[in-house]
């Protein structure tokens, strides 16, 4: 087995336990309801698995896990045989009070270059809470301090920038960290980077869904989630990297569209 394999399989290997560790994490949420797993086949190589949650927490919640190769990356962004793998979730909560989460983790190879890409944000879909924005962020920023004093800033203001829809002038929810490209040179110290974003994911939302889950809310409350969510649907289809990404390697549209949510409005 090349190096460049045994590399592989230890990534995929970590991104199938964080995916269960972040499945087993909701499900403690969702008392008597489980995910439900279903695999799939890429055409020119690997395939994935899409885990998909209904209940009475969870409106809709999917962790799904890829690993695509192919031979001729789907982008300008390089060229050749490529090897792609990653978990990607989002979250739909029945309460509007409790706010959609999004969290990606990647890992790229082409012919010539490798990269890392990821992170999380929060969009609370009518109802922000400070404290819950605090929280998210603190999490965040302790989880990167140790790589750098300037990395939080970094990664949340490329956040800032990329979940903003330009339509409604204003940014998707409240920010969170994202990363795409990261290569400084030196695998293992991005690696462990990288890692740790996935590793801490639920220590910046488990806490706030505890708060809110119980929460009583009316059914005004909720039209206006629904309105909310509209707009996500509209920035996930027209501006989403990972979107397109998946449709121009040919990947899976039922996983690809994951990420909408079960009801919304106009």
């Amino acid at each position: 087995m090349t190096q460049t394999q045994t590399r592989r399989d230890s990534i995929v290997t970590h991104l199938k336990a964080l995916r269960d560790d972040i499945i087993h994490g909701f499900e403690g949420l969702e008392s008597g309801e489980s995910f439900h797993r279903k695999p799939w086949e890429h055409h020119s190589g690997g395939g994935g698995e899409i885990s998909i949650l209904r209940g009475k927490i969870f409106e809709k919640a999917a962790v799904n896990w890829s690993g695509v190769s192919g031979d001729k990356f789907p982008t300008q962004e390089g060229s050749g045989p490529f090897f792609a793998t990653g978990v990607s979730l989002i979250t739909h909560m029945a309460n509007p009070h409790a706010p959609t989460v999004h969290m990606n983790v990647r890992y790229i190879e082409t012919e010539s270059k490798w990269w890392f890409g990821g992170g999380y944000d929060l969009t609370p879909m009518g109802f922000p809470y400070e404290e819950d924005s605090e929280h998210f962020h603190a999490t965040a920023k302790k989880t990167l301090n140790p790589f750098g004093n300037t990395i939080y800033d970094d990664f949340s203001k490329n956040a800032k920038e990329y979940f903003y829809i330009p339509h409604w002038k204003k940014e998707r929810g409240v920010g969170g960290i994202f990363f795409d490209h990261y290569n400084t040179g030196n695998f293992e110290r991005d690696l462990t980077l990288w890692k740790t974003v996935g590793n801490t994911f639920l220590d910046a939302i488990l806490p706030i869904y505890q708060r809110r889950v119980p929460q009583p809310y009316t059914a005004e409350e909720k039209d206006r989630q629904q309105h909310l969510r509209g707009h996500y649907v509209e920035f996930n289809l027209l501006y989403d990297r990972g979107t397109r990404f998946g449709f121009l390697s040919g990947g899976n549209p039922e996983a690809i569209l994951c990420s909408m949510p079960p009801q919304a409005k106009w």
